[in-house]
């Protein structure tokens, strides 16, 4: 009894946050599940098209709010943003995976959009494995045994994560950038000077000045990113503003901080995931179907291919996509990201 009402709760809390979610971000669309089974319903031509509803799921210490189309018991692709971008990287991928026979997944994650925390004490942890366990839960909670998994940036070292330590949940993987899992320790040494300006945000996230700059100008950041991270990709204001609207999350802050924070060292994480980060900082390699990807303008740091190919045992291809592509592939080339997914499928 105390499970269903706690359950009954934690329903009418995602159904508030989705009414809350469409009402303040203008979405189009109904209840949670109105597009399974269905091809996604842009709204709108270019720019202003968007998804047409948002499911809303408890999973693990979160609700989670994530876009599902495709038909249910098509193969499952699980694809995932990174920072600051949001679910609409992949707002032109989804329908050409889905006439492909694929089952689409886009999650929120945590500190995007409208996915949630479910208790105000737990804490706002950004460190890389903790957002590799909320796929894991999101899937638990979704009943898919195995999928796809596709990212970039986050979305990537995300996707890596999950194939690293739960192969059996990952049939496949595409990873723009190649292998991004993070070493904590690796992560104290300093670089050459060059190599450390592109890292300059980073620094400024160490600081309180960071944080409440952060804070206050998180479009203008936003903004400044997308264009230094992609300086070929002339995108228009109502594409950046469709995706900046997910960075009103009361926890966005709280999580990309920390996330910047744990990476140096300057943050804890939490106990619970020791053993996972104490795996992934030995650097393990990837064994499942893997190709990885990379923008020819690609302005973000970002390592060479032949750096990290020996991390990963399985069939495997890189591909540079061209023409001006950069760090935001799946958005600057939708139908080359889609390919990858649909190509790694049958490795």
């Amino acid at each position: 009894m105390a499970w269903e009402i706690d359950n009954g709760r934690r329903q009418l809390l995602g159904a508030a946050i989705l009414a809350a979610t469409a009402a303040e971000f203008g979405m189009i669309g109904s209840a949670a599940g109105a597009t399974q089974g269905k091809s996604p319903a842009p709204a709108g031509n270019g720019a202003s098209a968007t998804f047409a509803s948002i499911n809303q799921i408890d999973a693990g210490d979160l609700n989670i709010g994530y876009v599902d189309v495709g038909h249910r018991d098509s193969r499952p692709v699980i694809l995932l943003h990174g920072w600051p971008y949001d679910i609409h990287s992949f707002v032109d991928v989804a329908p050409l995976l889905v006439a492909k026979g694929f089952r689409v997944i886009i999650p929120h994650l945590r500190g995007y959009g409208s996915t949630r925390f479910l208790s105000d004490q737990t804490i706002r942890n950004g460190q890389q494995s903790v957002v590799a366990v909320d796929v894991v839960n999101l899937m638990d909670a979704l009943k898919i045994d195995r999928a796809i998994v596709a990212g970039f940036d986050w979305g990537a070292r995300t996707a890596d994560i999950v194939a690293a330590l739960w192969p059996q949940r990952c049939q496949a993987l595409v990873s723009v950038s190649g292998y991004l899992i993070g070493n904590q320790q690796a992560g104290k040494a300093p670089l050459p000077p060059a190599a450390e300006l592109q890292w300059w945000y980073q620094y400024y996230f160490a600081t309180e000045r960071g944080r409440i700059g952060y804070e206050k100008y998180r479009r203008d950041f936003a903004r400044l990113i997308w264009k230094l991270a992609s300086p070929k990709w002339d995108f228009d204001d109502a594409t950046f503003d469709r995706s900046a609207m997910a960075f009103d999350n009361p926890d966005h802050v709280a999580i990309v901080i920390h996330n910047y924070r744990w990476r140096l060292a300057l943050a804890e994480g939490e106990a619970r995931f020791d053993a996972f980060e104490r795996r992934l900082a030995a650097g393990p390699v990837i064994a499942v179907p893997t190709i990885t990807m990379e923008g020819d303008a690609n302005g973000a740091p970002h390592p060479d291919s032949s750096a990290y190919r020996a991390k990963f045992s399985g069939k495997y291809a890189h591909r540079v996509i061209t023409g001006g592509v950069g760090h935001n592939l799946p958005q600057e080339a939708p139908a080359a990201f889609a390919k990858a997914v649909s190509d790694v499928a049958a490795f």
